[in-house]
């Protein structure tokens, strides 16, 4: 990797740390504060909630019909999910330990707090628990698939790609074969120490 893409990464770490503080302190100044698991408003914030919270009978009459038809489409997608979830869970548990690298943890990514919300009825807590379980699942699936794919084969693609993880910028350059076997074992050092 050259410097001015080592110097470039640098400065996308260091904006996304800001990035992080930034966001951090709007959520500080947002009027709740996160107590271990629980997050807990202000009580006028409390209290205007729960006045904006629809009721069951109101929600049913004003929601898109086309959301009731395909719901039970979008919710047999938990069957799947759950078989990738084990899968998934039971390899990192094996293998990575097998072969040094750190286990990503599955709480940052699969985070459920908008329960909390007094503004949201029971369907919508429901549907916000669903979405942060499969959104969370999947990031958390990315986050093993990238460093199982920075042990194995840590090389960026000839072709440009969307959708590309945290990890791949930092990958070797395609065809770049000098000293491969070398930085390839650094890479699977460097793996260990990632949290």
């Amino acid at each position: 990797m050259n410097d001015r893409i080592r110097h470039l990464l640098d400065q996308m770490s260091a904006l996304e740390e800001e990035l992080r503080v930034a966001v951090h302190e709007q959520e500080a100044s947002a009027l709740f504060q996160i107590k271990g698991k629980r997050v807990e408003f202000e009580e006028s914030i409390r209290q205007a909630h729960l006045r904006l919270k629809s009721g069951f009978f109101h929600w049913l009459l004003t929601y898109r019909p086309q959301n009731l038809i395909t719901g039970p489409i979008i919710y047999a997608m938990i069957v799947p999910l759950a078989i990738l979830d084990v899968f998934v869970s039971f390899y990192q548990a094996t293998c990575f330990p097998i072969y040094g690298i750190a286990k990503a943890s599955r709480a940052d990514y699969i985070v459920y707090d908008r329960q909390q919300l007094e503004y949201l009825n029971f369907i919508e807590k429901f549907h916000c628990t669903y979405c942060a379980y499969g959104n969370g699942l999947i990031a958390y699936v990315a986050e093993i698939v990238a460093r199982t794919e920075e042990y194995f084969c840590p090389i960026k693609h000839a072709r440009k790609i969307r959708g590309t993880h945290a990890h791949y910028a930092r990958f070797l350059d395609y065809g770049d074969a000098a000293d491969y076997e070398t930085r390839l074992e650094q890479f699977r050092v460097g793996l260990g120490a990632k949290k």
